[in-house]
Parts: structure tokens; C-alpha cells; sequence
């Protein structure tokens, strides 16, 4: 390829890791450590929630679900709006949106009105977390492509400890409408997203903002040591056709998705179906509010090493004993939990299952996106691409763009929403035209 027709693709994954991209690992993460603290804060106040209210179990349900209806919808639209106004704008806006819902949902006079605003923090929540994972992907060099995009999944289990800090710190002493006050803070953050994070250079180059597109692809250089050396203007990738979401159903690709979709829609059942009731379970067995939610907080601490250990052992054992490992780690925990009270070993139970549910998630992803594609490694043992339609979409065949990450998302929200069990993030994927066969799993 000549210097004068080099893609900022290229360009971009020629240039190692650098301080440009740890800055926006951050600055990407911490929106996704907001999301988290929001949809996970809901267990720790759903208890207080239910007596001020006085709720039955089906009213306390749709209050813990209504949010992944927000969030189902959300991420149907946020990919779609992206492409048409910009990944920051976007990122920016939905932060926004689910403060606001934050906030309204502290100030919710009825039963009602707290469904609508849980709807509505759930369509900022839905629609940050795919375009976040796109804005990553977008310039991370390839062969580290999935190392970064796990480090920025690894901020969900980070978001979740911070609900249980505003859970043990706040609502003891403030009550549950000031935990909904401390989670509409990321609108304050957004200040700062709008200097600190990027704007995509595929969109900008597409809408005709070529200088726009070179100077951020510079910068990334720059940071890399290398922009003086680059001569070439950004040249944003030929598409190669449209696509559709149909193209899941292919032959090719039929039996892939199809196993995709129930083993994402078991671990979202069972992640949000769990971690969602736990405070409330607990609570049931006897439990006080404080002391249950303590129980919760230190158990979810464990989602930490259990992510990164599974993301270690794949290099040992290999992404499907290591994946089997962990789903039935998860299981047998669940099992143990459930049948538990509250002494020490169900708390043992508790942190067990939160250390295999989260090593499932991360090692289901990685498999079956290599499967797809062996031309994507895994780096350090990591993630490519989790599983979305992010990559190869985004980078090659350009047809999507972050909505065809988003579209992911919006496919597997219902997998836990029905029979009051709320839902949450999700992954998919895609085969696009022009692609290899994919290797038989």
C-alpha cells in the first residue's frame, strides 16, 4: 500500500501502545464504571425501595427490570445516532441522560414515576456502553485490540464495588434517594469528555472532515513517537457493501449465533438474576438492611480476580476448559448459595459465585470471536473484540459502525427481563460479506 492511499487504520495500527491510549482506556472506563454503579446500585435499594412504597414482589421486580427496558432500547438507537452525529457526542449525551434519570429517580413521589425514571437512566445506560467499546476498538492497534477492550470491560467490576461503597456509606446514613443523588454524578464528568476523549476519525472522515480526521490520527502518533514520519493524509477504509442483520442467519453463521444467543441470554439471566436479588434474599433470611448489604459489597469484590484469572488461565488451558471451568463453577455456587444461610459459608458461596460469573463473561466472549475470525489473536490472553461486531464492522467493512455494536446489545437485553428478573449488557456478532468461512466450532 502506498503512503498517499494508507488508511488511518493503518496508520493507527502501526503505532505501539502509548500514554494516548492508557488516557482513553481511562476516560472510556470510567463511563463504564458509572453504567455499572447505576445498574447494580438498584439491588442495594430495592429493600427500602419496597417498604416506602409498599410493593408487592411482582411491583418490586418491574423495579428492578425497568432499567434493562431502558437499556434494550437504548442501545437499539445509540449506534444508529452515532454514526450520524459522532461517537463523543453520543458518549457524552447518554452520560447525561442517565444522570438525569439518576436524579429523577431520587425525587420519585410514586411507584410509577420510579419506573419511568429507571426507563430512562436505562436509555443513557444502553446506549454509552456500546459506543464506549467502539471509540476503544477504533484506536487500539490490532494486535492489542483485545487486551484493551477487556481492561475497559474490567471497569464494570469496578463500578459495581463503587455501588456497594454508596450502598455500606450512603444509604445508611442518607437514605436510598441520596444513592440515586451520588449516581447522577457522571453528568459532571461529562465537562471533561468533551476535551479528553477523541472523536472517532472514521466519522470524520466520512462526513468529510479529513483535516479533522488527520489531526486526531496524528495525535495518537505523536504520542507514539512517530507523527513526523507519517507523510500520508487520513483515508478512511473503502466499504465494501451493505450488510444487515439478517447475514446472522446465514448458513455460515446459523449455528454459531444461535449458541451465542442462549449462552449469552443464560449468563445475563443468571448475572443480573443473582447479583440484582442478592440484598433482598439476604434481607428475607433475616438479615438488616446494613448488614446485607455489607455481605453483598465484600462478596462482588471477588468479580475482580475472577475476571482477570479466567483472562490467565485461557493461556494455560485453553478458552473452552477454561470457559466449562467457570459456567460450572457458576452453577455449583449458585446452587451452594441458594441453599445457604447467612453465616460464613453463604458468604463463601456468595463470593465464588461472583468470581465464576464474571471469569464466564469474560472467557465466553474470546472464544467464540476466534472462532469467527482466526485471524484475530489473543492477546495476552485477552479479549478480541468481545464478541460485537466492533472490529471487523468498524475497521474493515465499515457498515455499521457502533450501531452494529449496539444492535449486539439490543439483542440480548430480554435475556433477563422476563418473570421479573432484570437483564443487562449483552454481546453479539456478525458475519460480514466478503469475510472467510469461519472455522467450525
Amino acid at each position: 500500500m502506498s503512503a498517499a492511499a494508507e488508511t488511518f487504520v493503518a496508520r493507527l495500527d502501526r503505532v505501539p501502545l502509548n500514554p494516548f491510549h492508557w488516557r482513553l482506556l481511562v476516560v472510556s472506563g470510567i463511563g463504564w464504571l458509572f453504567d455499572a454503579m447505576d445498574v447494580i446500585l438498584i439491588s442495594f435499594v430495592l429493600t427500602p425501595i419496597k417498604k416506602e412504597f409498599g410493593l408487592d414482589a411482582t411491583q418490586t421486580g418491574l423495579v428492578a427490570s425497568a432499567g434493562f427496558v431502558g437499556m434494550f432500547l437504548g442501545a437499539a438507537i445509540s449506534g444508529r445516532v452515532a454514526d450520524r452525529i459522532g461517537r463523543r457526542t453520543v458518549f457524552a449525551a447518554t452520560l447525561v441522560l442517565f444522570s438525569i434519570g439518576a436524579v429523577l429517580s431520587a425525587i420519585a413521589p410514586t411507584f410509577e414515576t420510579l419506573l419511568a425514571a429507571r426507563v430512562v437512566a436505562g436509555l443513557g445506560l444502553g446506549g454509552e456502553l456500546p459506543v464506549a467499546s467502539t471509540l476503544v476498538s477504533q484506536f487500539s492497534p490490532r494486535a492489542q485490540r483485545g487486551r484493551m477492550i477487556v481492561l475497559l470491560e474490567s471497569f464494570w467490576a469496578y463500578g459495581t464495588l463503587a455501588a456497594g461503597l454508596i450502598a455500606v456509606f450512603v444509604i445508611p446514613a442518607y437514605g436510598w434517594r441520596w444513592a440515586f443523588v451520588v449516581g447522577a454524578l457522571p453528568a459532571l464528568y461529562v465537562a471533561y469528555l468533551r476535551s479528553a476523549l477523541p472523536e472517532s476519525p472514521r466519522y470524520l472522515a466520512e462526513k468529510g472532515r479529513t483535516a479533522e480526521a488527520d489531526a486526531v490520527v496524528r495525535r495518537v502518533e505523536r504520542s507514539g513517537g512517530g507523527a513526523l514520519l507519517t507523510l500520508a493524509p487520513a483515508v478512511a477504509p473503502a466499504r465494501s457493501g451493505r450488510t444487515s442483520i439478517g447475514e446472522l442467519f446465514a448458513p455460515a453463521y446459523l449455528r454459531r449465533t444461535v449458541m451465542l444467543w442462549i449462552l449469552w441470554f443464560g449468563i445475563t439471566l443468571t448475572y443480573y438474576g443473582m447479583f440484582l436479588y442478592v440484598p433482598s434474599l439476604l434481607v428475607a433470611r433475616g438479615l438488616s438492611e446494613v448488614k446485607s448489604n455489607e455481605f453483598f459489597f465484600l462478596s462482588t469484590i471477588a468479580q475482580v480476580p475472577g475476571y482477570f484469572s479466567a483472562a490467565w488461565l485461557v493461556e494455560r488451558w485453553g478458552r473452552k476448559p477454561t470457559l466449562v471451568v467457570f459456567l460450572l463453577g457458576s452453577a455449583a455456587s449458585a446452587v451452594l448459595f441458594g441453599n445457604a444461610g447467612t453465616g460464613t459459608l453463604a458468604f463463601v458461596w456468595a463470593a465464588l459465585l461472583s468470581f465464576f460469573n464474571l471469569g464466564a463473561w469474560d472467557r465466553a466472549l474470546p472464544w467464540l470471536m476466534q472462532a469467527r475470525d482466526p485471524g484475530l489473536t489473543d492477546s495476552g490472553g485477552l479479549a478480541q473484540e468481545n464478541l460485537r461486531l466492533i472490529a471487523r464492522a468498524e475497521w474493515e467493512a465499515g457498515h455499521l459502525g457502533a450501531s452494529a455494536t449496539a444492535w449486539a446489545a439490543f439483542r440480548d437485553h430480554p435475556g433477563a427481563t422476563p418473570g421479573e428478573v432484570p437483564g443487562g449488557r449483552e454481546r453479539g456478532h456478525r458475519g460480514g460479506r466478503g469475510r472467510p468461512k469461519p472455522a467450525r466450532m
